[in-house]
């Protein structure tokens, strides 16, 4: 394939045939591609998939500005052009939904189904200071991986003050540790653009973007999902008409990750198989 001037700034994967549907995934706060690997796996004998780190995460670029829904959503349209794919089925999960659901809305031309997991648009200004706060609970960098191994798994379990399953956050963090240039140990993504990516995404709610929509959404929510209320769950449904929702039992707000078949199988009822 030749070179790609704008997708080149983004680690990025293909998986299946050119000739199958184009399929586009966005992961949530702090995720990168591979966090689809499971689900993409069941799609790549007959789909095209793209998945990729999108700015600020994992092994993409890391601009000092520029972390808003609209920042990220310039981004797939850039690549959507260059890749000259015509319209896509768009999954978004977390921040990657509040990404998706502003694609959507602004290029709906581009969108064939949107698929928002657990997510809803209420804004909270003060949504920020929860990860700015767990983000400086990390004396980063760390000399060894050995010492960051050791703080994640004893000194973050006993004092960080988590919503979700504190192990979980620490195997969450622990994962994005990379070595740097110089040796030492630091985070994989820009933490910056991780704060800043919370601050605006969140600073407005984006009700105005659930009515705007135009065309077929599914929205999953996971039954035990800290993140999307029922309320605001049953309110989306209820403010839109394109909106089809399903709630998949014994799953928190990574759907995909703790309940993978039943999150595949709402997925191919909702685009008529795969």
């Amino acid at each position: 394939m030749k070179p790609m001037a704008y997708l080149d700034n983004f680690y990025h994967q293909f998986y299946g045939p050119e000739t199958g549907r184009k399929w586009v995934f966005l992961h949530g706060l702090m995720g990168y591609g591979q966090n689809w690997r499971k689900i993409v796996a069941s799609l790549e004998s007959t789909e095209r998939v793209l998945t990729y780190d999108q700015r600020g995460h994992g092994r993409s670029f890391q601009p000092e500005f520029g972390y808003s829904p609209e920042d990220y959503a310039n981004d797939l349209a850039k690549i959507l052009e260059e890749l000259g794919w015509d319209k896509i089925i768009l999954v978004g999960h977390s921040m990657g939904g509040r990404n998706v659901l502003n694609f959507a809305t602004r290029f709906p031309e581009k969108v064939e189904k949107l698929v928002i997991e657990d997510i809803g648009p209420e804004g909270n200004p003060l949504a920020h200071e929860y990860y700015e706060y767990l983000l400086n609970l990390v004396p980063t960098p760390f000399v060894t991986r050995e010492e960051a191994r050791r703080f994640f798994f004893e000194d973050f379990i006993k004092t960080a003050k988590t919503r979700e399953n504190v192990t979980v956050m620490a195997n969450y963090f622990y994962a994005n540790m990379a070595e740097k240039v110089d040796g030492t140990i630091d985070w994989r993504f820009s933490k910056k653009g991780i704060i800043d990516s919370v601050r605006y995404g969140r600073s407005d709610d984006r009700w105005h973007e659930v009515d705007a929509l135009k065309v077929p959404t599914l929205l999953v929510r996971g039954e035990n999902s800290k993140e999307l209320s029922p309320e605001n769950y049953e309110k989306m449904l209820a403010s839109n008409s394109m909106i089809k929702g399903v709630v998949i039992p014994n799953a928190g707000h990574w759907v995909h990750s703790d309940q993978a078949q039943p999150f595949i199988e709402a997925l191919k009822l909702f685009v008529g198989g795969f």
